[in-house]
């Protein structure tokens, strides 16, 4: 139930809705509060600062009308900007980013604002009576609209300057980047030792490999976006057996795949299933908060897109290698590897998860792969890994990134056809070469 009520959570908060829905609702408890103020205490506002407050039925109604109609007029030329933006970031970026727009506090601020001020408007309006009606003009909230109208003035001003910061490249690259180590920070917040092995969890799941494991198959379509582990926990423990997952955050899965293994098939049911697949939260699109992998995943798309021939922007793409060398660093150290299950020292459930070569991958392969003949791409990447590597000790995570280096090395062979350009690349591959086979660290073992 934590699980699902999470993930409404950040449903609604990515939605571009829930905070403009919210602060309406507060504009209208405001006025409402102001209005009752001003029906229920003498204030003698009107006699002490009538300058101030000095303004007529009819001229609060011009005030408070003037306000609601600019208000309204300039939410929808907040909300056209908004769209031109997401349309120039999504063809000029990548369309994964689109969310992070939509759910960018500061844009559902300000519609919220403008919006929220015009319902302020409206229902001090509503309160407002002639002489021949019997009067009432309710002074402290024909000011608070004049204070809003100000504050509006300011918003606009400011989201102007904030979207036109916001769709540059640097600014979303460096948002990615921002979301996607607050995410490692929360879904990998061990260390991982020098002498740790992380083939360990490979070879448990080995040695079972062999056991007669039935599939529970899934019941919808759509990427793993949260995984409720106590819910799996709890059936294996009921049961005594052992499950295993076969998808992890992260993953798509098509109705009718496999979505857990289970060792012991005896009192398996259609409950049980349905309490299994119960336990995975299954979305149209990943997220990031819950899926480090995602991050990853948009800012090699910017780079790709950068990389295209028919944009060509090197300067985007090694912005990028930058910014994903900043999240390997901060995933060098952590022990990146799926927590199993255990109750009272049983093993229960085999996780499935992302590990760092996985990760490795996933940041430079692809750009790896486009970087063809590209100079400034390459160099930058052998120097992305050779600071990676300086910060982890580990045997098997140091292997991984010197085979990249080869990698890059063997497409600066087959592809830099200048032998200047040769000459520089190959000095600064020598130099990253030795410094990866100096630093590397012989395997130590735990202190007794």
């Amino acid at each position: 139930m934590l699980t699902k009520l999470h993930h409404w959570w950040l449903e609604k908060r990515s939605s571009f809705w829930f905070v403009p829905a919210v602060m309406v609702l507060d504009a209208v408890v405001l006025a409402t509060v102001l209005i009752t103020v001003d029906a229920t205490v003498d204030l003698n506002a009107v006699e002490r600062w009538p300058m101030v407050f000095g303004a007529g039925a009819a001229g609060a109604r011009g005030l408070l009308t003037a306000v609601a109609g600019s208000m309204i007029t300039v939410a929808g030329v907040v909300f056209s900007i908004t769209l031109v933006a997401l349309s120039l970031t999504s063809s000029q970026y990548t369309s994964r980013v689109i969310r992070n727009f939509m759910r960018d506090r500061v844009n559902q601020v300000v519609l919220g604002m403008f919006v929220g001020i015009f319902a302020y408007c409206l229902v001090v309006l509503r309160t407002i009576r002639g002489g021949d009606e019997g009067a009432f003009v309710p002074t402290l909230a024909v000011m608070g609209g004049l204070i809003l109208a100000f504050v509006g003035i300011a918003f606009l001003i400011y989201f102007i300057h904030y979207i036109s910061m916001s769709i540059q490249a640097s600014s979303i690259i460096a948002r990615v980047s921002h979301e996607t180590i607050a995410a490692v920070d929360h879904l990998f917040p061990n260390e991982l030792a020098e002498y740790e092995d992380e083939n360990g969890e490979d070879n448990l799941q080995s040695s079972l490999a062999n056991q007669p494991w039935s599939a529970v198959p899934t019941r919808e379509t759509g990427y793993i976006e949260m995984i409720d582990t106590d819910v799996l926990l709890d059936v294996a423990r009921e049961r005594g057996t052992i499950l295993r997952m076969e998808c992890g955050i992260g993953d798509f899965v098509i109705a009718g795949t496999p979505l857990v293994s289970v060792i012991n098939p005896d009192g398996l049911n259609e409950e049980t299933a349905a309490e299994l697949n119960a336990a995975y939260v299954i979305s149209r699109q990943r997220s990031v908060e819950t899926d480090a992998a995602f991050g990853i995943r948009q800012i090699v798309d910017i780079a790709m897109k950068a990389l295209s021939p028919g944009i060509n922007d090197t300067t985007t793409a090694v912005m990028c290698v930058d910014y994903l060398a900043v999240i390997l660093v901060r995933l060098a150290s952590r022990r990146i590897a799926p927590a199993h299950l255990f109750h009272q020292g049983e093993l229960r459930v085999l996780a499935r998860g992302p590990h760092f070569e996985s990760l490795l991958s996933e940041a430079f392969d692809q750009i790896r792969q486009n970087a063809v003949g590209n100079v400034a791409i390459m160099s930058r990447m052998i120097w992305a890994l050779q600071t990676i590597a300086s910060l982890t000790a580990n045997a098997s995570r140091r292997r991984a990134i010197y085979e990249r280096v080869e990698w890059i090395a063997e497409l600066a062979e087959r592809t830099i056809t200048s032998p200047y350009d040769r000459t520089r690349f190959d000095g600064r591959l020598a130099r990253v070469r030795e410094a990866l086979e100096s630093s590397s660290p012989e395997p130590k073992l735990p202190e007794a």
